[in-house]
């Protein structure tokens, strides 16, 4: 008897011990940033139309153009000379100033961070071709006022992620003009020249204006990372809460390592991001805190496109949460569509189908990121048609777009399963089902998709032990109590055509009464 007493003591406390591991698991998960965090991607350039145009037009000499807020971006012609395309030097003037005055929409989205393209010195619009990484390009002001807009973010609870562009700068960038004039030039080693490659020189994607950096040069490291005052440490010490790595695959895995370390040393809590076009797993073994999760925006994208079927679309979404872990995946960007892509409502014109994706978006384990106007249904096909200027004038109180993400974003701020919690996916023949949870079974979010031309109907099988025999479910973007019951773990469920819901289990009291007494 002693010994079965004691043997059940024992088993007690281990279970007691797991269950305050795993709250501490999703407290600790809640207490980091970085973790499921809502992103607002701006173009500082395209953004709020700047009201100091008169005083900044010297900074748009020829062959840079100034071009009125409402002209959309086009292709352009080839600039022999610059070794540029004509639409990389149209600007449309918005800065930090301008950007400043809008700080509020961003927070009244209920955003968390905003990630802002590259604002270094550089002569293209679009700023991937730094001229030199500690200074800000003029157009949108100076390193003081960035600092000074990182002070107003934070003063809103959010935070600022910058846009690194380490792996190549500007051919017009002095350093590299003096390597490439100067044999015995100091930063000669900087950079990878070779007669035999067209330009002379090795450079990102073959493209003459954007010279490769020499990564593997000591002293390149030091400039841009490894040293106190270098350039990822700099910026981080004066208020900057993380980077954004531009072709971090192009960097590879153990200089990003390095790079992950020393941003870390100054800010534990820095959020390094890269820009990464493969299966994300090895890329989260420590060479960054997370990735642009491409693989997942492929998937849903060709879910929607029906060139996946939707049991084989949860199958790979298992297969990467089984090899990589939710832990990792929390810190990695969901994105739908940015700067490099097509826009969300261009990509998928119809409207049913770009809310499922926007809502599988919303629910799946991952930091889900908006690019700016795409939460008003702004248009924009391949490059720079979807770099155009904001258009406030839709935003409107009817707009459904606006109305319809605005759902999904206050859905996910009341249930913490969809931001840090877990994930188990559930059988279905033609849904992707799955049900995002944490310690407690109130969180307990059933995220269901119907990508078909029909309605489907299926019983699915919840296997949470602790969700009631003939508990009832909430619908979690209206609050209303659905018609749908669990009976001995199963549920069944009826969804239209080209829809989605969410439904969590009801587990208040009803007249003094509730089967979920005694569980968590």
């Amino acid at each position: 008897m002693y010994l079965t007493a004691v043997i059940l003591g024992c088993n007690r406390e281990k279970d007691q011990g797991e269950a305050v591991n795993k709250t501490l698991k999703y407290q600790q998960r809640q207490q980091d940033w970085r973790n499921g965090a809502l992103i607002y991607q701006v173009l500082p350039d395209r953004f709020v139309p700047s009201d100091k145009l008169t005083a900044k037009q010297h900074l748009y000499e020829a062959p840079k153009v100034l071009k009125d807020w409402q002209q959309t971006p086009q292709h352009g012609h080839y600039l022999a000379d610059s070794k540029l395309w004509s639409h990389e030097v149209e600007f449309w003037g918005g800065d930090f100033a301008s950007l400043a005055t809008r700080l509020d929409y961003i927070k009244n989205l209920s955003m968390d961070v905003i990630y802002l393209n590259p604002v270094h010195l550089g002569f293209t619009n679009h700023k991937y071709d730094s001229l030199d990484f500690n200074k800000v390009s003029p157009e949108f002001g100076q390193r003081s006022d960035l600092l000074k807009l990182a002070e107003k973010i934070h003063a809103l609870d959010m935070k600022l992620v910058l846009d690194g562009v380490f792996n190549h700068m500007g051919r017009n960038a002095p350093i590299f003009q003096q390597a490439l004039a100067d044999k015995t030039s100091q930063y000669r080693n900087w950079f990878i020249f070779d007669n035999t490659l067209p330009e002379g020189y090795r450079c990102w994607n073959n493209a003459a204006n954007l010279p490769e950096l020499n990564l593997d040069n000591p002293d390149v490291q030091a400039h841009l990372w490894s040293d106190d005052d270098s350039v990822v440490q700099s910026y981080l010490k004066q208020g900057i809460d993380g980077w954004r790595l531009d072709v971090a695959h192009d960097i590879g895995y153990e200089l990003l390592k390095s790079l992950t370390q020393a941003a870390h040393k100054v800010k534990p809590d820095a959020l390094i991001v890269g820009e990464i076009w493969c299966y994300p797993n090895d890329w989260l073994q420590g060479s960054v805190d997370g990735v642009m999760n491409f693989t997942v925006r492929e998937i849903i994208w060709r879910t929607c496109l029906k060139q996946i079927k939707p049991a084989i679309a949860q199958a790979m979404l298992a297969q990467m949460v089984d090899e990589i872990g939710v832990e990792k995946l929390l810190k990695s960007w969901l994105v739908l569509d940015n700067h490099d892509t097509p826009r969300l409502a261009t990509m998928l014109p119809e409207y049913s189908v770009q809310q499922l994706a926007r809502a599988l978006m919303m629910s799946l384990p991952g930091s889900p990121n908006i690019y700016y106007g795409s939460e008003l249904g702004m248009q924009g096909g391949e490059d720079p048609e979807m770099r155009g200027p904001m258009q406030w004038q839709l935003n409107t109180p009817d707009n459904p777009h606006l109305h319809d993400l605005t759902a999904l974003i206050n859905m996910r701020n009341n249930y913490p399963a969809l931001k840090i919690g877990d994930i188990r996916f559930i059988n279905s023949e033609r849904l992707i089902a799955f049900e995002r949870y944490t310690d407690k079974v109130a969180d307990s979010v059933f995220c269901l998709f119907n990508f078909s031309e029909q309605p489907v109907s299926e019983y699915l099988m919840t296997s949470n032990s602790s969700l009631m025999n003939m508990g009832g479910l909430i619908n979690c973007l209206t609050g209303a109590h659905s018609q749908i019951y669990i009976k001995a773990g199963l549920i069944q469920v009826t969804l239209p055509a080209k829809s989605f819901m969410f439904l969590a289990p009801d587990t208040k009291a009803k007249h003094g009464y509730t089967t979920y007494k005694r569980v968590p």
